[in-house]
């Protein structure tokens, strides 16, 4: 057992904990970030010297802490469990939990250092500011630029914002006076002695380049001891106030890893309300936007009206197109009206992925030629589509979280173990998806009869609300009019939809000679936050499988 203190931050004492990224019990990897400290200047990452398990959390947010304060109790990956050391006192220095313990990063961006004499000799000319030491990091994105050519800015104010896996910092200006070029642009790499600007310094005493004015990075402990002593010597002189700025004012108060997980999730971290300390935007904070940008979907205006759209999307074009020739105007059907916000809610709220193949069903086909006439004699059509929906029911089975919902908060899995296929057809009005339910207790007679039964109502207008409701997978078939393949839309709240296009004759390799065979493609969109791809392929390798060998239905 080994407990996991603070490591050297140079002379700085008393920082803020903002955030704790771990909790008893979490197995943690070496150089895992652990807690998140701040000071008057940058945010700082904490990461763990060792992998293992936390046992016992040592503080909590709001803590101030030292060199030496005690984070946390870790049982080290490999290491018989020990008695935890002793906490050191506060500004102690930490020895390395294991030899050779990789140095801790922290991020800082401390003050300049303090101005040379009077004494020295003044320059009128255009002073060149560079990327200060840093340490010995390299090749640092420049994922903000804070002021433009002809901005004047006043001495510390911060002109750019770095950011490295760990941390961001921003660099200050070594003097006032005026922007007159820039150099960097949002997405470059720079490392120490990179040109940032041009800038033309008011005052005396300003040197024609720049020294190092600030060190801010995942830097060894050395050199940010180094450069935390000069930033102390320069304490005692007053701070001069930044420059009021409505984009320096705006600035989100994020850590590094929040900023890495929002722009991950494409979120505005300007529209993100924090929930930390000083209103800082936590993990959490980018989640709950997120969350609710996607609940807001449904209710934003539906293109067709010329509302605004989701996602801050242009307004959808007002155009005059009788000016162009002839039109009629033709009002949307009733069920149009009612389907088509529904079918915009899934597409733009579901991470829809298609999975592409196919299904040989020569045999398949050949056995429901055979039986056709009987069926007809019984007053209904056995169709391909009867052994589809009995052939993804077996699917189902093997593979059931296909069968599945998220509930509403998204954060439980619904399984089904009932099995409710729907299916679209086509009506003159528009598209129904009714259910045929209990499709795992039916024969493929009994499902095809159902089929007819359903498609007549749907066509005569007679479904009720609940034949359309309850369906756990759906199938859009559109084998009788034609295509190769396309991408159905996810019907809410399932999680998956099987397209079916126009089979074809094509020649199939069987080991000896090239065949003929009877090829149906399969189109599976599915919603990938609860399926990934791997499974999405098993899923209809299985399903052609089936297909392949119908008998495999009584299996």
């Amino acid at each position: 057992m080994k407990e996991i203190a603070v490591p050297d931050i140079g002379d700085f004492k008393d920082v803020e904990v903002i955030e704790i990224l771990v909790k008893p019990g979490d197995t943690v990897a070496a150089e895992q970030s652990l807690i998140t400290v701040e000071s008057d200047k940058a945010s700082m990452e904490i990461p763990s010297p060792g992998a293992g398990v936390v046992k016992e959390l040592r503080l909590k947010v709001g803590d101030k802490v030292s060199q030496g304060s005690a984070i946390l109790l870790l049982e080290e990956a490999g290491a018989p469990a020990a008695q935890a050391p002793k906490a050191a006192p506060a500004g102690a220095p930490v020895k390395p939990a294991s030899a050779p313990a990789a140095p801790a990063p922290a991020a800082q961006s401390l003050a300049p250092a303090a101005p040379r004499p009077a004494a020295a000799a003044a320059s009128a000319e255009p002073m060149t500011v560079k990327v200060p030491d840093i340490g010995d990091f390299k090749d640092i994105e420049v994922i903000e630029v804070l002021v433009k050519p002809g901005d004047a800015v006043a001495k510390e104010q911060s002109l750019i914002t770095l950011e490295s896996d760990k941390a961001t910092m921003e660099i200050p200006s070594p003097a006032a006076g005026v922007i007159q070029e820039l150099r960097v642009k949002t997405g470059d790499k720079v490392s120490e002695g990179a040109p940032i600007l041009v800038l033309q310094a008011s005052g005396a005493g300003v040197p024609a380049e720049a020294p190092p004015v600030a060190a801010s990075a995942t830097a060894p402990a050395p050199a940010l001891a180094a450069v935390a002593a000069a930033a102390v010597a320069a304490a005692p002189l007053p701070p001069v106030p930044r420059e009021p700025r409505e984009a320096m004012q705006s600035k989100p108060h994020a850590s590094p890893s929040v900023r890495k997980f929002a722009r991950e999730l494409g979120a505005d971290l300007a529209r993100v309300k924090g929930s930390g300390p000083k209103t800082r935007i936590l993990h959490a904070d980018v989640q709950s936007f997120v969350k609710g940008a996607l609940a807001a979907v449904p209710a934003a205006a539906p293109a067709a009206k010329g509302g605004a759209l989701p996602f801050n999307l242009p307004a959808w074009p007002d155009v005059d197109f009788a000016k162009f020739g002839p039109v009629e105007v033709k009002p949307l059907t009733r069920l149009q009206k009612l389907s088509g916000p529904n079918l915009h809610r899934n597409w733009v709220s579901i991470p829809h992925i298609t999975q592409f193949d196919e299904a040989d069903i020569t045999d398949l086909e050949a056995f429901r030629k055979s039986n056709t006439a009987e069926t007809e004699k019984q007053g209904f059509k056995l169709t391909m589509l009867a052994f589809l929906i009995k052939a993804c029911v077996t699917a189902l089975r093997q593979h059931p979280i296909f069968n599945s919902s998220l509930d509403r908060s998204g954060e439980s899995l619904v399984v089904k173990k009932y099995y409710n296929i729907g299916v679209a057809v086509d009506t003159p009005e528009g598209l129904v998806v009714p259910v045929v339910r209990d499709a795992d207790r039916k024969g493929v007679f009994e499902v095809a009869r159902e089929l007819a039964d359903i498609s007549k109502l749907a066509r005569d207008k007679k479904l009720k609300p609940g034949d359309m409701q309850g369906g756990t997978f759906s199938i859009s078939s559109l084998g009788g009019i034609g295509g190769t393949a396309f991408t159905p839309i996810i019907n809410a709240p399932e999680v998956a939809i099987l397209g079916v296009s126009k089979s074809a004759l094509r020649p199939v390799w069987d080991g000896k000679a090239f065949v003929p065979r009877l090829m149906l493609p399969l189109s599976l969109s599915y919603d990938h936050r609860v399926i990934d791809g791997a499974a999405a392929a098993r899923f209809t390798a299985y399903l052609a499988s089936v297909l392949g060998d119908i008998r495999r239905t009584l299996l």
